[in-house]
């Protein structure tokens, strides 16, 4: 038996079982993943080759930047499977294309 948290068990063996216990990220994180045809190759539980670290994959939402209370009230269906080098590469990737103070002010107080 695989390793999984004891709150919420029963969600992340469903988004662990649709995705093959297998990060399901898709180049979100800036790297193309060509080893993997465009997928990360991390798999839960797996030594990675090039640390020899254990990979925990989690159950999170698809958007990175989605807060903590969001994804616990999300259904297993609108989680995705990522590896924490991944789910971090996206967030950080997500936080860069925000719109900075400026560009959301919209020009209020331009003459």
């Amino acid at each position: 038996m695989r390793s999984q948290p004891i709150v919420g068990a029963a969600v992340f063996t469903a988004v662990m079982e649709a995705a093959g216990y297998r990060c399901q990220c898709g180049g979100e994180c800036g790297h193309p993943h060509t080893k993997g045809e465009g997928r990360c190759q991390h798999e839960h539980d797996h030594y990675t080759s090039k640390h020899g670290r254990r990979v925990r994959l989690m159950a999170a939402p698809v958007d990175p930047l989605a807060t903590d209370v969001t994804a616990a009230r999300l259904p297993a269906g609108e989680l995705r499977a990522w590896c924490p080098d991944c789910h971090a590469g996206a967030a950080r990737l997500a936080r860069k294309r925000l719109p900075t103070a400026s560009e959301a002010q919209c020009g209020l107080f331009d003459l």
